[in-house]
């Protein structure tokens, strides 16, 4: 199964302990009417613990839904439990959040609201193209896709690589000249894990693995990454 997270980080310092006393016994509740029917929402932060040197948690929070039922739509909740961490990487407090882009910068925001009262303070984490090209010049054997964007090539938007040894052919240095590495799909010498990094924090592993050595993957060969 594929695993995708997003990396985020905060624009103001705070320390693990900080969050922790934040985020510990969070509980939001509200109502809201959707097609004439009350719904209760809850919004809280569950299994809050210290892992991995990281602070763990999961955001359980329903959302309204309308179900289509014989004609009609019927108002009702759905509860997501997305599992997030906050770590401590070179003086910089950075969240991983396990989820795909979309619902991940959802609860990135969330977040925000509850650590600062306001959203916009925790943004996403920016991997420089040359960090992305650097991991993958170190093992270009193991690469396996390139997706080059801000292409000066007219009427052209995105130009892509996929093959073994892209760093050897005569396109990818023709490419690096015309645009800039906006995705990679790289195999990790050190772990052996098939990996797609984005310039905007996305991780995804295409390799089998559980989700604490996903986990422990990204701080050890991706947080470097981060600008």
């Amino acid at each position: 199964m594929v695993l995708a997270a997003k990396i985020f980080r905060l624009r103001e310092p705070l320390s693990l302990r900080t969050i922790a006393a934040k985020l510990r016994d969070y509980k939001r509740e509200e109502i809201v009417e959707i097609a004439g029917k009350r719904l209760l929402l809850t919004t809280e932060v569950r299994g809050l613990a210290m892992r991995m040197g990281m602070l763990q948690a999961v955001l359980v929070a329903d959302r309204p839904l309308l179900l289509y039922q014989r004609g009609s739509s019927v108002p009702t909740t759905v509860t997501r439990e997305v599992p997030f961490y906050f770590a401590e990487h070179e003086g910089r407090a950075l969240l991983l959040v396990l989820e795909k882009k979309h619902l991940a910068n959802r609860i990135a925001n969330e977040l925000s609201e509850i650590l600062f009262i306001k959203g916009g303070q925790i943004v996403e984490a920016r991997v420089p193209e040359d960090s992305i090209k650097r991991f993958h010049e170190e093992n270009p054997d193991g690469t396996k896709l390139i997706w080059f964007d801000q292409v000066d090539v007219p009427a052209i938007d995105k130009l892509s690589l996929c093959g073994p040894s892209l760093a050897d052919t005569a396109l990818y240095t023709e490419y690096c000249d015309h645009g800039k590495i906006w995705y990679a799909v790289i195999t990790s010498r050190k772990y052996g894990y098939v990996v797609g990094v984005a310039r905007n924090g996305i991780v995804v592993l295409f390799s089998r693995a559980s989700e604490e050595d996903f986990v422990s993957y990204i701080a050890s060969e991706i947080f470097p990454l981060v600008q």
